[in-house]
């Protein structure tokens, strides 16, 4: 109700513009806390609007929070970054973009179907907490995290029992359901080579966004992977040892063990739960050089994404 508030408010006032030209207001939060300075760490809710369309292009309300470090650098210029430090924690701020004054800027190439000459972007963004120390930031980043997946878990809950579905939960959040059971004395543990057929889609819609049992993403031979290496989301490190050799069946995966705030490749949106057909073709001792520890331990996560997103990109051009 409040951001409906300002958002009618904003309707009958004057926007003040920043160095740069962007045009935005202010509206004071009820108990706004102390003036943003550059290099504090923010928690905020943001949102994009292109002219015409009937639902945000890009928000975070309702969904995940954005986490940023206030920059006042020359690279702020002409963003929602250039406003921050004119606001307090509890503000909310309404601004316009001109895509034009993208254009001329070179912060997008050429106009096209999304960036129109003489279209006006609308943004609208919320400042939920304000941080001077990293730390901080990450806590609160991990009690984020810990609430997201909690909500995803529960939206797969929701799906099996509406789809009268059994299927049993892994001790971090991955459900599995075994439709053929395989060789038990084969199992697809820890440190072995899996070669897999895959089939996967969307919770939200059943989006098909890749597989390989048929021609239709252009590849169609098993994807071979050994398993505790990180070379797969954790979703199926998680599941696929729960299938033994021949096995068949369906990982249910929430977003957070798969492509979580980034999405992938604009097939997969951000904090999508996925689910995944699964036939186990073969399950073998792998390679002694794959065997020798996992040379993925020391990326960090933003490294292990970039690196997960490659292996599909990889797997698509097959």
């Amino acid at each position: 109700m409040a951001t409906m508030a300002f958002l009618a408010s904003s309707c009958q006032v004057n926007y003040e513009k920043t160095k740069s030209g962007l045009p935005y207001k202010i509206f004071p939060g009820k108990n706004a806390g102390a003036q943003l300075q550059a290099d504090n760490f923010v928690k905020i809710n943001i949102e994009y609007s292109m002219p015409g369309a009937d639902t945000p292009s890009q928000t975070t309300y309702g969904k995940f929070p954005l986490y940023a470090k206030i920059d006042t650098s020359a690279r702020s210029s002409y963003s929602f970054m250039e406003i921050l430090p004119k606001c307090k924690e509890g503000d909310s701020v309404v601004f316009s973009i001109s895509v034009d004054t993208l254009k001329n800027r070179k912060l997008i190439p050429e106009y096209d179907s999304t960036y129109k000459r003489g279209d006006i972007i609308k943004g609208k963004m919320s400042i939920l907490k304000v941080f001077t120390k990293e730390d901080e930031v990450n806590a609160d980043y991990e009690k984020e995290i810990a609430v997201q997946k909690e909500n995803e878990v529960k939206s797969i809950e929701t799906y099996l029992a509406k789809n009268n579905i059994k299927a049993q939960k892994t001790k971090d959040g991955v459900f599995v359901e075994i439709e053929k059971t395989g060789d038990p004395a084969i199992k697809a543990d820890s440190g072995k080579l899996v070669s897999i057929m895959y089939r996967g889609y969307l919770q939200s819609n059943g989006y098909v966004f890749d597989t390989n049992m048929d021609s239709t993403k252009g590849h169609t031979d098993p994807i071979n992977i050994v398993i505790g290496q990180g070379q797969v989301i954790p979703g199926w490190e998680e599941g696929i040892p729960y299938f033994n050799k021949g096995g068949k069946g369906k990982l249910f995966i929430p977003a957070t063990l798969a492509y979580g705030s980034q999405g992938s490749q604009g097939a997969i949106p951000p904090f999508a739960n996925l689910i995944f057909d699964i036939e186990i073709l073969d399950v073998k001792d792998a390679p002694k050089q794959q065997q020798q520890g996992n040379p993925y331990d020391n990326l960090t996560p933003e490294q292990m994404q970039q690196l997960q997103q490659q292996i599909q990109q990889q797997q698509q051009r097959r």
